[in-house]
This record gives structure tokens, C-alpha cells and sequence, in this order.
């Protein structure tokens, strides 16, 4: 809860800090990156940087921070910092790291803001930032619990024993354990952080779902070459298809992420569009190895049936669970089969199970519009969750 010195500072301020938080945030790492240029070895994934989204994400996440102190100063932000977290833990983000933000940050802030930023107001800000910053570094120690408390024991080593071609740009890893001490079980939907050494000798850091139950001992995840038209390509997924073999040891973090599979007997919505079939894959599966009897309804849109990652996966899981069916849109579907429909994911063209738990993959806009239409079609907020591949762009809007 703000002080009752800095909510009106930070009222009154809140419209000017908004409109320059991104320019604020660009400063910020290209201030932080000129002093710490060791921070891309492991925790700054230099594609985030190149297109924009790290840059996007810190200034909506205090933006949206702010905002909920001043809207909702009795209720703790709990998603947006549990998300956060999540992220920092599979990074293996340290209490101190957080003095190193605050010192360029607040360096930024000053540079944008010139003499606006006068005693009070650096001060309310600060108070912002530190309520901020201590509530994620005491979630994050829970989740370093498991490891002794220390974040660097999240670490640990693994062998790819498989590189099995999904669709002509996803491969799916099936790597196992090579780590003598202890790995941390997975629940259904999480992801891990690879590790994954550069030209330049560098560790550059991307988190993928795990795709399949977790039996101890292996971990399964699927890797999507990212290619986009006057933009290069991504590092480590181009280095993953064309560069790591069978055999190569690979450093992954612990599993963490917290969209995982609601407990329970309630039927379950599965959305997902592109590669954002991924976590979802894997909760279908751990279903499906658990002999649930859960009703399931999995929804599934992308440019054609060859475009469908882990389709065969998916589906042979539906078929083994009693109550669970598969409807799939496609762009270009060639001759539709049953439960098959041209076009963009329409939730309105299929029966949707009452009282019904819902979980979104893909592409912002995909989500955006999916969840705006069941919320029209009566569906609780509350009932709907979501997963983003990398900086989270959709804090304030879902809150």
C-alpha cells in the first residue's frame, strides 16, 4: 500500500510518467546494458531487446503497477507479480539484480523526465519500485525454496537423446537427465528456461512448455524457428534446428510458470492458435497418462493441417480420454474432416461446456479476440487464463 504522501504524488504524476515510460524504458536498458553487458550472458535474451517486446513489457508491467495502487489499494496485484516472478525464477533472477534495476532505472526516469523529477516525486516513485521489487523478490524466494534457496541451484544439466521434426520449422528436444542431484517434477503447463550458448560465447536464455507428462527423468519440449520478414532471426531457435544434435548436453532450469492445470473434475477449454499449442499439448497429455475423466474441448486454429504442431500428440490423447473432442480452423484447409472448419477460430460455432475452466495460447491479437468473444458469450473473467511466449504484453489489459 502507498504511503499517504506519495498516492497523490504519484496520481498527479502517473499521466506524464505513462506517456514517456517507453521511452523511459529504452533508455533504461540501453543504460543498463552499456554498464552490465554480463547480463545478456543468461538473463537478457538479446531478441526481446532487438524487437522492442522486453522494452514494451517493463513499462507496462510499472505502468499497470501503479495504476492498481492508486485503483486498488486494498488488493494486492496478484497475477500480474505471480507471472512476473515465474519469469524472474526460470532466469534465475537474484535479490541483488534488483539494486542494479533500480540504480538505471531511476538514472532513466531523470534523463527523460528532467527537472519534473524533483525530490517528492523521485521519492513516491521510489516507494513504487520498492513495493514493487520486494514483494517479486519474496515470491521468488519462495519459489528458490526448493532449491536450498539459492537461485542458482535451478540449473541443471541434461542430454538431448532425440530432435524429432514436428512441421517443417518446429522440432520437438526429448532430452534426459544427466544432473546427479535432484530434478524438480513439472506441473502440466509449465515451461523451462534453455540456456543456449552463442558464436560469442554467450548463454542466451528462451523458456519453451514442456509438451508432454513428466516422467522424472526426461523433459520434452518443441522449438519453432522464428523468422520474420525484415527482422533477423531468432538466435537461439536457429541454432537449436541447425546446429544441436543428439547427444549435445544442454543446461535447462527447473519448471516453473503459473498457468498450470486447474485440479479438480470441471470440464477444460484448451484455445490455442500456432505454436501456442504447445503447453497445452502437455496438459492434454499429463490428462491423458492420468486416464482423467475430465470433459475436454480442444480448440485449435493455424494456417493448415501441416501446420498443426504435435497434431498426432494431441489427438491420440483426446481419443484415449472418454469425454474430449477437437475442433480446428484453418486459414488454408484444403478438404475439411470432421470438426474441421475454414477461416479464424470462431468459440461461438461450437458447444461450449457450462461452467467451464479456459486456457488461451497465441499470438496477442488471437487471444484478445477469443477472450473478448467469451466474455460476450457470458463466460467469467475469472474463468479464463492465458499464456504468453516471452515478455508479457497483456498485463493491464487483463487485470
Amino acid at each position: 500500500m502507498l504511503s499517504s504522501s506519495s498516492a497523490p504524488v504519484i496520481e498527479a504524476t502517473l499521466p506524464v510518467v505513462g506517456e514517456h515510460i517507453k521511452t523511459i524504458a529504452q533508455r533504461f536498458y540501453d543504460h543498463l546494458f552499456e554498464a552490465h553487458p554480463e547480463l545478456f550472458d543468461g538473463v537478457f535474451n538479446r531478441g526481446n531487446q532487438a524487437d522492442g517486446h522486453q522494452q514494451q513489457a517493463l513499462a507496462g508491467s510499472i505502468a499497470a503497477y501503479a495504476t492498481m495502487l492508486l485503483e486498488h489499494p486494498d488488493k494486492a496485484p496478484e497475477h500480474l507479480l505471480s507471472r512476473i516472478s515465474h519469469k524472474h525464477a526460470a532466469l534465475a533472477v537474484t535479490p541483488a539484480q534488483y539494486d542494479v534495476v533500480h540504480e538505471h532505472l531511476f538514472w532513466a526516469i531523470v534523463d527523460v523526465l528532467g527537472e519534473a523529477v524533483t525530490p517528492e516525486v523521485a521519492a513516491a516513485w521510489d516507494e513504487v519500485y520498492w513495493l514493487m521489487a520486494n514483494t517479486l523478490i519474496n515470491l521468488e524466494r519462495g519459489l528458490y525454496a526448493d532449491f536450498g534457496g539459492e537461485p542458482a541451484n535451478v540449473w541443471r544439466t541434461w542430454r538431448v537423446v532425440e530432435k524429432r521434426p514436428e512441421t517443417d520449422d518446429v522440432v520437438s528436444l526429448v532430452v534426459e537427465r544427466t544432473d546427479e542431484r535432484d530434478v524438480y517434477p513439472s506441473q502440466p503447463g509449465q515451461y523451462v528456461t534453455l540456456q543456449m550458448p552463442t558464436a560469442d560465447g554467450l548463454r542466451q536464455p528462451r523458456q519453451y512448455s514442456l509438451t508432454r507428462a513428466d516422467d522424472g527423468h526426461h523433459r520434452t519440449f518443441a522449438v519453432k524457428r522464428v523468422h520474420d520478414a525484415g527482422r533477423p532471426d531468432g538466435e537461439v531457435s536457429t541454432l537449436v534446428l541447425d546446429s544441436l544434435q543428439v547427444g549435445d548436453e544442454i543446461t535447462l532450469s527447473a519448471p516453473f510458470g503459473d498457468v498450470v492445470l486447474e485440479p479438480g473434475d470441471g470440464p477444460l477449454v484448451f484455445a490455442s492458435a500456432g505454436i501456442g499449442v504447445t503447453p497445452y499439448a502437455g496438459m492434454v497429455n499429463h490428462l491423458a497418462a492420468q486416464g482423467s475423466q475430465r470433459e475436454v474441448l480442444f480448440l485449435h486454429a493455424g494456417t493448415s493441417p501441416e501446420s498443426f504442431v504435435l497434431r498426432d500428440q494431441v489427438t491420440k490423447d483426446l481419443e484415449s480420454l472418454p469425454n474430449a473432442s477437437l475442433h480446428a480452423w484453418y486459414e488454408q484447409p484444403g478438404e475439411l474432416g470432421a470438426n474441421e472448419h475454414e477461416g479464424f477460430m470462431d468459440v461461438s460455432a461450437v458447444e461450449l461446456p457450462a461452467d467451464a475452466t479456459y486456457y488461451l495460447c497465441g499470438p496477442l491479437p488471437f487471444m484478445q479476440a477469443v477472450r473478448e468473444r467469451l466474455l460476450g458469450l457470458g463466460v467469467p473473467a475469472r474463468k479464463i487464463q492465458y499464456e504468453v511466449f516471452g515478455p508479457d504484453l497483456w498485463q493491464a489489459d487483463t487485470e
